[in-house]
Protein backbone atom coordinates (compact mmCIF):
# COMPACT_ATOMS: atom_id res chain seq x y z
CA UNK A 1 0.00 0.00 0.00
CA UNK A 2 1.30 3.51 -0.81
CA UNK A 3 0.58 6.76 1.10
CA UNK A 4 1.42 10.15 -0.28
CA UNK A 5 1.80 13.20 1.13
CA UNK A 6 1.46 16.43 -0.87
CA UNK A 7 3.17 19.54 -0.68
CA UNK A 8 1.27 22.30 0.72
CA UNK A 9 0.03 25.24 -1.71
CA UNK A 10 1.66 28.79 -0.29
CA UNK A 11 1.20 30.45 1.93
CA UNK A 12 0.19 27.80 3.80
CA UNK A 13 3.72 26.50 5.92
CA UNK A 14 2.67 23.10 7.49
CA UNK A 15 3.28 19.33 6.20
CA UNK A 16 1.03 16.34 7.04
CA UNK A 17 3.72 14.48 8.26
CA UNK A 18 7.72 14.42 9.71
CA UNK A 19 9.98 12.61 8.60
CA UNK A 20 10.68 11.42 12.84
CA UNK A 21 7.33 10.21 12.82
CA UNK A 22 7.37 8.65 9.42
CA UNK A 23 10.68 6.47 10.50
CA UNK A 24 8.18 5.17 13.72
CA UNK A 25 5.53 4.52 11.35
CA UNK A 26 7.36 2.02 9.06
CA UNK A 27 8.96 -0.21 11.76
CA UNK A 28 5.07 -1.06 12.41
CA UNK A 29 3.99 -0.94 8.85
CA UNK A 30 4.53 -3.00 5.71
CA UNK A 31 3.80 0.03 3.67
CA UNK A 32 5.16 2.94 1.26
CA UNK A 33 5.08 6.41 1.80
CA UNK A 34 5.92 8.72 -0.63
CA UNK A 35 6.59 12.52 -0.18
CA UNK A 36 6.07 15.42 -2.93
CA UNK A 37 9.46 16.84 -3.46
CA UNK A 38 10.20 20.09 -1.30
CA UNK A 39 6.79 19.08 0.80
CA UNK A 40 8.43 19.41 3.79
CA UNK A 41 10.49 22.88 3.01
CA UNK A 42 8.14 24.94 5.04
CA UNK A 43 8.89 23.24 8.13
CA UNK A 44 12.83 23.58 7.37
CA UNK A 45 12.55 19.87 6.12
CA UNK A 46 14.66 18.39 3.22
CA UNK A 47 14.28 16.15 0.93
CA UNK A 48 17.08 14.44 2.09
CA UNK A 49 15.58 14.01 5.83
CA UNK A 50 12.53 12.22 4.31
CA UNK A 51 14.55 10.15 2.48
CA UNK A 52 16.85 8.77 5.14
CA UNK A 53 13.17 8.34 7.13
CA UNK A 54 12.71 5.70 4.65
CA UNK A 55 10.21 7.96 2.84
CA UNK A 56 9.94 8.11 -1.00
CA UNK A 57 10.59 11.42 -2.52
CA UNK A 58 8.21 11.24 -6.15
CA UNK A 59 6.51 13.88 -7.58
CA UNK A 60 2.87 15.36 -7.15
CA UNK A 61 1.50 13.95 -10.16
CA UNK A 62 2.62 10.30 -9.16
CA UNK A 63 1.29 10.67 -5.60
CA UNK A 64 -2.28 12.18 -7.01
CA UNK A 65 -2.55 9.35 -9.93
CA UNK A 66 -0.76 6.45 -7.90
CA UNK A 67 -1.07 6.39 -4.40
CA UNK A 68 -3.67 4.63 -2.73
CA UNK A 69 -4.03 6.54 0.10
CA UNK A 70 -3.48 10.92 -0.12
CA UNK A 71 -2.93 12.82 3.26
CA UNK A 72 -2.20 16.78 3.33
CA UNK A 73 -3.08 19.47 5.87
CA UNK A 74 -5.58 21.22 3.38
CA UNK A 75 -6.15 19.15 0.64
CA UNK A 76 -5.88 19.50 -2.94
CA UNK A 77 -7.76 22.21 -4.69
CA UNK A 78 -11.17 21.53 -6.54
CA UNK A 79 -9.45 21.58 -9.83
CA UNK A 80 -6.93 18.83 -8.91
CA UNK A 81 -9.78 16.68 -7.43
CA UNK A 82 -10.75 15.45 -11.45
CA UNK A 83 -7.18 13.70 -11.29
CA UNK A 84 -8.07 11.46 -8.71
CA UNK A 85 -9.51 7.72 -9.14
CA UNK A 86 -11.83 6.01 -8.14
CA UNK A 87 -11.77 4.32 -4.63
CA UNK A 88 -8.74 6.35 -3.57
CA UNK A 89 -8.49 7.48 0.38
CA UNK A 90 -8.30 11.23 0.39
CA UNK A 91 -7.10 12.57 4.47
CA UNK A 92 -7.33 16.03 5.19
CA UNK A 93 -8.96 19.42 6.54
CA UNK A 94 -11.34 19.98 3.73
CA UNK A 95 -13.89 21.94 6.10
CA UNK A 96 -16.89 19.45 4.67
CA UNK A 97 -19.79 21.52 6.77
CA UNK A 98 -19.22 24.89 4.26
CA UNK A 99 -16.99 23.31 1.00
CA UNK A 100 -20.55 21.88 -0.51
CA UNK A 101 -18.79 21.80 -3.50
CA UNK A 102 -15.68 20.25 -2.86
CA UNK A 103 -18.08 17.54 -1.23
CA UNK A 104 -20.13 17.29 -4.37
CA UNK A 105 -17.08 16.73 -6.57
CA UNK A 106 -15.45 14.06 -4.14
CA UNK A 107 -19.29 12.17 -4.65
CA UNK A 108 -18.64 12.53 -8.41
CA UNK A 109 -14.82 11.01 -8.52
CA UNK A 110 -16.24 8.01 -5.66
CA UNK A 111 -13.43 8.96 -3.41
CA UNK A 112 -13.34 7.55 -0.19
CA UNK A 113 -12.62 10.77 2.00
CA UNK A 114 -11.88 11.86 5.84
CA UNK A 115 -11.90 15.24 7.06
CA UNK A 116 -10.05 15.33 9.97
CA UNK A 117 -12.00 18.26 11.03
CA UNK A 118 -14.46 15.67 11.53
CA UNK A 119 -13.45 13.42 14.01
CA UNK A 120 -16.20 12.95 16.80
CA UNK A 121 -15.08 14.84 20.12
CA UNK A 122 -15.04 11.81 22.26
CA UNK A 123 -12.36 10.54 24.69
CA UNK A 124 -11.47 7.71 21.87
CA UNK A 125 -11.07 10.02 19.72
CA UNK A 126 -8.55 12.96 21.54
CA UNK A 127 -5.25 11.39 19.87
CA UNK A 128 -6.62 12.52 16.70
CA UNK A 129 -8.52 15.59 16.71
CA UNK A 130 -6.40 17.77 14.71
CA UNK A 131 -9.11 21.05 15.72
CA UNK A 132 -7.78 20.48 18.79
CA UNK A 133 -4.02 20.31 18.03
CA UNK A 134 -4.23 23.08 16.15
CA UNK A 135 -6.23 25.07 18.07
CA UNK A 136 -3.66 25.01 21.03
CA UNK A 137 -1.08 25.94 18.66
CA UNK A 138 -3.44 29.11 17.80
CA UNK A 139 -3.88 29.57 21.15
CA UNK A 140 -0.67 30.01 22.27
CA UNK A 141 -0.14 32.45 18.76
CA UNK A 142 -2.60 34.56 19.35
CA UNK A 143 -0.97 35.64 22.90
CA UNK A 144 2.23 36.30 21.73
CA UNK A 145 1.01 38.32 18.44
CA UNK A 146 -1.04 40.72 20.60
CA UNK A 147 2.12 40.94 22.73
CA UNK A 148 3.95 42.07 19.99
CA UNK A 149 1.42 44.81 18.94
CA UNK A 150 0.21 45.95 22.50
CA UNK A 151 2.25 48.76 23.53
CA UNK A 152 2.46 47.56 26.80
CA UNK A 153 3.83 45.07 28.92
CA UNK A 154 1.79 42.22 29.51
CA UNK A 155 3.43 41.29 33.57
CA UNK A 156 3.33 43.66 36.31
CA UNK A 157 6.57 45.31 36.79
CA UNK A 158 7.72 46.77 40.18
CA UNK A 159 10.66 48.99 39.23
CA UNK A 160 12.58 52.00 40.47
CA UNK A 161 10.81 54.35 37.93
CA UNK A 162 7.60 53.21 39.02
CA UNK A 163 4.88 49.87 39.05
CA UNK A 164 3.49 49.23 35.85
CA UNK A 165 0.28 47.49 35.91
CA UNK A 166 -0.10 44.06 34.61
CA UNK A 167 -2.62 44.01 30.91
CA UNK A 168 -6.22 42.72 31.09
CA UNK A 169 -6.50 40.37 29.04
CA UNK A 170 -9.97 39.32 27.68
CA UNK A 171 -10.67 35.76 26.17
CA UNK A 172 -13.80 35.06 23.96
CA UNK A 173 -14.46 31.48 24.05
CA UNK A 174 -13.13 28.88 26.33
CA UNK A 175 -12.77 25.55 23.91
CA UNK A 176 -9.52 24.52 23.26
CA UNK A 177 -7.57 28.03 21.59
CA UNK A 178 -9.40 30.17 24.13
CA UNK A 179 -8.15 27.73 26.87
CA UNK A 180 -4.72 27.70 25.59
CA UNK A 181 -4.85 31.87 24.95
CA UNK A 182 -5.66 31.94 28.65
CA UNK A 183 -2.87 29.90 30.20
CA UNK A 184 -0.32 31.47 27.80
CA UNK A 185 -1.70 34.84 28.70
CA UNK A 186 -1.20 34.27 32.56
CA UNK A 187 2.48 33.05 32.00
CA UNK A 188 2.93 36.26 30.51
CA UNK A 189 1.73 38.15 33.73
CA UNK A 190 -1.95 39.36 32.30
CA UNK A 191 -4.92 39.50 34.31
CA UNK A 192 -7.16 37.26 32.47
CA UNK A 193 -10.96 36.92 32.11
CA UNK A 194 -12.98 34.49 29.78
CA UNK A 195 -16.21 34.28 28.46
CA UNK A 196 -18.33 31.60 27.32
CA UNK A 197 -21.84 30.36 26.46
CA UNK A 198 -20.68 26.85 27.99
CA UNK A 199 -20.96 27.13 31.51
CA UNK A 200 -19.01 23.46 31.71
CA UNK A 201 -15.88 25.19 30.82
CA UNK A 202 -15.99 27.59 33.76
CA UNK A 203 -14.04 25.02 36.16
CA UNK A 204 -11.21 25.30 33.51
CA UNK A 205 -10.93 28.46 33.01
CA UNK A 206 -11.00 29.48 36.75
CA UNK A 207 -8.25 26.17 37.22
CA UNK A 208 -6.25 28.62 35.07
CA UNK A 209 -6.64 31.24 36.82
CA UNK A 210 -8.82 33.42 35.05
CA UNK A 211 -12.05 35.10 36.24
CA UNK A 212 -14.76 33.62 34.31
CA UNK A 213 -17.54 36.04 32.83
CA UNK A 214 -21.37 34.49 33.21
CA UNK A 215 -23.92 35.30 31.37
CA UNK A 216 -27.23 33.73 32.68
CA UNK A 217 -29.80 31.48 30.07
CA UNK A 218 -27.30 30.26 27.64
CA UNK A 219 -28.45 27.06 25.60
CA UNK A 220 -26.14 24.22 26.34
CA UNK A 221 -26.85 21.38 23.36
CA UNK A 222 -25.77 18.22 25.22
CA UNK A 223 -25.98 16.59 21.51
CA UNK A 224 -22.84 19.61 19.99
CA UNK A 225 -20.57 16.94 20.89
CA UNK A 226 -18.96 19.75 23.44
CA UNK A 227 -19.41 22.46 20.72
CA UNK A 228 -20.84 25.75 21.38
CA UNK A 229 -24.79 26.76 20.10
CA UNK A 230 -26.57 29.43 18.53
CA UNK A 231 -28.24 31.02 21.12
CA UNK A 232 -31.12 33.14 21.44
CA UNK A 233 -32.05 36.75 20.13
CA UNK A 234 -32.77 37.57 23.65
CA UNK A 235 -29.65 36.29 25.26
CA UNK A 236 -27.36 37.36 22.36
CA UNK A 237 -28.35 41.12 23.43
CA UNK A 238 -27.56 40.59 27.57
CA UNK A 239 -24.22 38.75 26.32
CA UNK A 240 -23.32 41.71 23.79
CA UNK A 241 -24.17 44.25 26.98
CA UNK A 242 -21.68 42.03 28.97
CA UNK A 243 -18.65 41.68 26.70
CA UNK A 244 -19.10 45.22 25.71
CA UNK A 245 -18.70 46.30 29.21
CA UNK A 246 -15.36 44.00 29.90
CA UNK A 247 -14.38 45.02 26.56
CA UNK A 248 -14.22 48.93 27.94
CA UNK A 249 -11.63 47.94 30.29
CA UNK A 250 -9.64 45.67 28.30
CA UNK A 251 -6.12 45.99 26.88
CA UNK A 252 -6.05 42.89 25.03
CA UNK A 253 -9.17 40.29 23.36
CA UNK A 254 -8.30 37.09 22.55
CA UNK A 255 -11.20 35.86 20.24
CA UNK A 256 -12.04 32.19 19.60
CA UNK A 257 -15.61 31.70 19.61
CA UNK A 258 -16.93 29.66 16.51
CA UNK A 259 -19.81 27.28 15.68
CA UNK A 260 -19.20 24.63 13.28
CA UNK A 261 -20.63 25.02 9.74
CA UNK A 262 -21.57 28.53 11.20
CA UNK A 263 -21.29 32.09 10.70
CA UNK A 264 -19.22 33.54 13.44
CA UNK A 265 -21.26 35.22 16.24
CA UNK A 266 -20.41 38.75 16.25
CA UNK A 267 -19.32 39.57 19.63
CA UNK A 268 -17.64 42.77 19.03
CA UNK A 269 -19.47 45.26 17.61
CA UNK A 270 -18.42 48.70 16.05
CA UNK A 271 -19.86 50.47 19.05
CA UNK A 272 -18.00 48.73 21.19
CA UNK A 273 -14.37 49.58 19.39
CA UNK A 274 -15.99 53.08 20.37
CA UNK A 275 -15.56 52.29 23.68
CA UNK A 276 -12.30 50.78 23.96
CA UNK A 277 -9.05 52.14 24.75
CA UNK A 278 -6.95 53.49 21.81
CA UNK A 279 -3.57 51.34 21.76
CA UNK A 280 -6.00 47.75 22.38
CA UNK A 281 -5.37 45.05 20.56
CA UNK A 282 -8.16 41.94 19.11
CA UNK A 283 -6.81 39.03 17.63
CA UNK A 284 -9.40 37.29 15.64
CA UNK A 285 -8.97 33.79 15.00
CA UNK A 286 -12.79 33.25 14.02
CA UNK A 287 -11.80 35.54 10.74
CA UNK A 288 -12.38 33.29 8.41
CA UNK A 289 -16.15 32.58 9.52
CA UNK A 290 -16.69 36.20 9.83
CA UNK A 291 -15.07 37.06 12.80
CA UNK A 292 -16.06 37.92 16.33
CA UNK A 293 -15.41 41.84 16.09
CA UNK A 294 -17.61 43.30 13.43
CA UNK A 295 -14.68 45.21 12.18
CA UNK A 296 -12.20 41.97 11.73
CA UNK A 297 -11.01 41.79 8.02
CA UNK A 298 -9.53 38.33 7.68
CA UNK A 299 -6.20 37.91 6.95
CA UNK A 300 -5.42 41.45 7.57
CA UNK A 301 -4.41 43.46 10.29
CA UNK A 302 -6.34 46.84 10.26
CA UNK A 303 -6.92 50.12 12.99
CA UNK A 304 -10.32 51.18 13.90
CA UNK A 305 -11.03 54.11 16.75
CA UNK A 306 -7.63 53.01 17.49
CA UNK A 307 -7.62 49.29 17.71
CA UNK A 308 -5.27 46.87 16.51
CA UNK A 309 -7.63 44.12 14.85
CA UNK A 310 -5.58 41.05 13.26
CA UNK A 311 -7.89 38.88 11.53
CA UNK A 312 -6.13 35.62 11.69
CA UNK A 313 -7.44 32.08 11.21
CA UNK A 314 -4.17 29.94 10.79
CA UNK A 315 -2.03 30.58 13.05
CA UNK A 316 -0.27 27.19 13.22
CA UNK A 317 0.91 27.66 9.52
CA UNK A 318 3.17 30.26 11.65
CA UNK A 319 4.36 27.81 13.98
CA UNK A 320 4.90 24.92 10.73
CA UNK A 321 7.16 22.38 13.06
CA UNK A 322 5.52 22.18 16.42
CA UNK A 323 2.03 22.27 14.34
CA UNK A 324 2.77 19.89 11.95
CA UNK A 325 4.46 17.33 14.63
CA UNK A 326 1.10 17.34 16.30
CA UNK A 327 -0.83 17.29 13.07
CA UNK A 328 1.51 14.48 11.90
CA UNK A 329 0.66 12.63 15.50
CA UNK A 330 -3.26 12.93 14.57
CA UNK A 331 -3.08 11.94 11.56
CA UNK A 332 -1.29 8.87 12.24
CA UNK A 333 -3.42 7.64 14.83
CA UNK A 334 -6.36 7.63 12.57
CA UNK A 335 -4.68 6.03 9.55
CA UNK A 336 -3.94 3.00 12.20
CA UNK A 337 -7.86 3.03 12.70
CA UNK A 338 -8.01 2.04 9.14
CA UNK A 339 -5.37 0.00 8.30
CA UNK A 340 -5.62 -3.76 8.83
CA UNK A 341 -2.62 -6.16 10.50
CA UNK A 342 -1.92 -7.31 6.97
CA UNK A 343 -1.08 -3.73 5.81
CA UNK A 344 -4.34 -3.59 3.66
CA UNK A 345 -7.15 -0.83 4.14
CA UNK A 346 -9.82 -1.59 6.12
CA UNK A 347 -12.50 0.94 6.44
CA UNK A 348 -14.87 -0.59 9.02
CA UNK A 349 -17.64 1.94 9.13
CA UNK A 350 -19.13 0.42 13.05
CA UNK A 351 -16.14 2.15 13.61
CA UNK A 352 -18.05 5.71 15.51
CA UNK A 353 -14.57 7.40 14.79
CA UNK A 354 -14.37 6.31 10.99
CA UNK A 355 -17.54 6.99 10.10
CA UNK A 356 -17.91 10.14 12.20
CA UNK A 357 -14.91 11.03 9.84
CA UNK A 358 -15.92 9.82 6.86
CA UNK A 359 -17.14 12.21 4.68
CA UNK A 360 -17.61 10.44 0.87
CA UNK A 361 -17.48 6.71 0.31
CA UNK A 362 -18.38 5.22 -2.97
CA UNK A 363 -20.78 7.96 -4.03
CA UNK A 364 -22.28 8.63 -1.01
CA UNK A 365 -22.22 10.73 1.80
CA UNK A 366 -21.18 8.65 5.06
CA UNK A 367 -20.87 11.29 8.18
CA UNK A 368 -24.24 11.97 9.19
CA UNK A 369 -23.02 15.65 10.33
CA UNK A 370 -22.40 16.21 6.77
CA UNK A 371 -25.61 14.61 5.32
CA UNK A 372 -27.97 16.57 7.71
CA UNK A 373 -26.17 19.45 6.51
CA UNK A 374 -26.75 18.68 2.54
CA UNK A 375 -30.10 16.53 3.26
CA UNK A 376 -29.08 14.17 0.73
CA UNK A 377 -26.52 11.61 0.37
CA UNK A 378 -25.92 10.34 -3.20
CA UNK A 379 -24.48 11.29 -6.41
CA UNK A 380 -27.34 13.91 -8.28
Amino acid sequence: MNIGILKEKDPERRVALLPELIQGFLKENQVDIWVEKDAGKGSFISDAMFKEAGAKVVSRSDIMSKADVIGSVSGPDEQELSKLKDGQVLMSVFQPLVQKTYVENLLNKKVTSFSLDNIPRTSRAQSMDVLSSQATVAGYKAVIQAADYLPEFFPMFMTAAGTIKPAKVMVLGAGVAGLQAIATARRLGAVVQAFDVRTAVKEEVVSLGAKFIEVEGAKDDQSAGGYAVEQSEEFQKRQMQVVQEHAAKSDVIIATAQIPGKKAPVLVTKDTLKDMKEGAVIVDLAAASGGNCEATQNDQIIQENGVTIIGESNFPSSVPVSASYMFGKNFLNFLRLIISDDNQLNINFDDDIIAGTCVTHQGEIISERVKNTYQYNTVK
